[in-house]
């Protein structure tokens, strides 16, 4: 194995060098002063760091490179961005009794003009979020269940996806990983086959919408603000 095989090995086993690497935002000195002891233990010799430098310099785009421009076309796809507000998540351990409270629920929550209302459920627990004019309903309903953890003052953006999603990997990766660069935290995420819900702290909706408006090209007549 040579230098830049060793490389190779290091770099495509990391996508975030990789991805630092594409995007020229890492100090390519630094990071060859990083992996030298790494390839230094793979070739079982002293290497030299300019001979690194040079090497990463000169690698072919990775697989990342290629899955990431497929990931670019599809953002510029992106369908409506729909941003909600006044919402509250609702978390219960899983009982053979929480079905019907969900149910329940759903029967007040269309007597109601687009209130939002999801439910997602894991193994141990379910998650509800709904708009907090139904707080009062919850807190009825599920007053049998065993709550495990509560918010209110939380917002949503909501992305309309291309229905070709499904077949490209990394799209959803791509959308999280922009808004954790720009310190936003996420509190929920729901998705259907053609569009994803990102739930985060109400304050946060305003930071969170024109982060993923950046992603796509888009017409300002497309944009639904829901309050």
């Amino acid at each position: 194995m040579n230098i830049t095989e060793a490389l190779e090995k290091l770099i495509s086993g990391s996508p975030f060098i990789e991805e630092a690497i594409n995007e020229n935002i890492v100090n390519i000195s630094s990071l060859a002063r990083k992996l030298k002891p790494e390839v230094e233990y793979i070739l079982k010799k002293p290497v030299n760091t300019g001979a690194l430098i040079m090497a990463i310099k000169r690698r072919q785009p990775g697989r990342y490179t290629r899955i990431s421009n497929e990931v670019r076309g599809i953002m510029n796809k992106l369908g409506d961005i729909t941003v909600r507000s006044g919402l509250s998540g609702h978390s219960f351990e899983n009982s053979p009794t929480l079905v019907t409270c969900q149910r329940n629920l759903m029967d007040e929550a269309v007597k109601r003009k687009n209130v939002f209302c999801t439910f997602s459920q894991g193994v141990s627990e379910t998650t509800i979020v709904t708009g907090n004019i139904l707080d009062s309903e919850v807190d009825k309903i599920f007053s049998g269940e065993k709550r495990l953890a509560g918010k209110k003052g939380l917002g949503s953006v909501t992305i309309q996806l291309p229905r070709e999603n499904t077949k490209i990997p990394g799209i959803y990766y791509f959308i999280l990983k922009t808004l954790a660069w720009k310190g936003i935290n996420i509190r929920e995420i729901i998705s259907a086959t053609n569009e994803l819900n990102i739930v985060v702290d109400e304050t946060d909706t305003e930071k969170a919408f024109p982060v993923i408006l950046g992603l796509k090209r888009i017409n300002a007549g497309k944009i639904k603000p829901v309050v």
